[in-house]
């Protein structure tokens, strides 16, 4: 355990109050959740850190779209810090006023088709007033925030961390106790191919779920792109040699692994903390490291790319390359989701 959890280990029962009397609430009372026009669909998770809602997120925005589902995705923007709230974002807006991932997502989905807002009802209203016609809405880690009506609540979890040890935070890493699982209309099970043993998760979701359906994904690293022109290349860099390799996620251990499947090697690596936008200052010590490592580049996430500016342009000397992800394996769930809209 951490020196920040021991300390904080007394308020457990009391965060762990607090989430049964408000999950109570609006059991008892569900006409709090406001309700929009459209179908609301929600992707999110029981644990604290990276369970993959944001690619997964990504993947379902850009299949219902294709398939005729127009539809928005609705954010909280974690770590932005903004005057005007909600607020669209799109590919030029500010990381430090939208949150990373906001951006990440607006950058790949095009115009109009991400809103960030600390209350979601309102950020919903904005998405439908700024593309009329929206056939649905996709609520990004929305498990927790019940006040906007979701028509399909799907829980992500990572088949590798799975649950944890099962203990709320701030002992553990769960947001809510794990029978909250019952809420969720499907499970979602992430890196599906490392998952020890499926009938325990099987047994898990029978125990606490709703009966409803398990799906298995994936996240592979489909190629490489050099962040400062653009430059699409082959995973693994050919003729590049190891890589250093840099993030800041919930789980960064899951992107040093997802190198190693995809064949790219990597000499070192340095981990910051989720969200975590590194300065120029900091770019120039991961190149020492890496020199230090015998590596001849760097790479990255898309989460932790778009925090990159002008500055870091001028601190770089070794080329960066960042690792473009997409999900594998999701085409039964895209279906399913299809099928319950109607």
């Amino acid at each position: 355990m951490s020196i920040l959890r021991y300390l904080a280990a007394p308020l457990a029962p009391l965060y762990g109050a607090v989430v049964l009397a408000r999950n109570k609430s609006f059991d008892a009372h569900p006409e709090r959740a406001t309700r929009v026009n459209v179908p609301v669909v929600s992707v999110g998770n029981l644990s604290a850190g990276g369970t993959g809602k944001t690619p997964l997120t990504l993947f379902l925005s850009e299949g219902l779209e294709a398939a005729g589902w127009t539809n928005a995705v609705l954010s909280r923007g974690y770590g932005g810090r903004r005057d005007i709230d909600p607020m669209s974002v799109e590919a030029d807006s500010n990381p430090r006023q939208t949150g990373d991932e906001p951006l990440l997502m607006a950058r790949r989905l095009g115009p109009h088709r991400v809103v960030v807002g600390r209350q979601r009802h309102a950020a919903a209203l904005r998405a439908l007033s700024q593309r009329p016609g929206l056939r649905c809405l996709l609520l990004d880690d929305g498990f927790q925030h019940r006040a906007l009506h979701r028509d399909l609540d799907l829980l992500v979890l990572d088949g590798v961390r799975r649950w944890g040890d099962g203990r709320l935070l701030p002992l553990g890493d769960l947001r809510e106790p794990m029978d909250s699982a019952r809420r969720a209309h499907a499970l979602v099970v992430t890196r599906a191919a490392r998952v020890p043993d499926r009938a325990e998760v099987e047994a898990w979701w029978a125990r606490h779920g709703s009966g409803g359906p398990i799906f298995w994904v994936d996240f592979v690293l489909g190629g490489l792109r050099r962040w400062e022109t653009g430059e699409p290349s082959p995973l693994p860099l050919p003729g590049a040699g190891p890589a250093f390799a840099w993030c800041g996620l919930g789980h960064p251990e899951a992107f040093y692994a997802d190198l190693l499947v995809a064949g790219q090697a990597w000499v070192g690596s340095h981990s910051y903390p989720d969200h975590h936008g590194p300065s120029p200052w900091d770019l120039r010590r991961l190149q020492a490291l890496a020199r230090a490592e015998g590596a001849g580049w760097l790479v990255c996430t898309e989460k932790d790319a778009v925090k990159l500016d002008a500055g870091h342009a001028r601190a770089l000397t070794l080329p960066l390359y960042v690792a473009e992800q997409r999900v594998s394996g999701g085409a039964a769930l895209l279906a399913w989701i299809q099928a319950q809209l109607g």
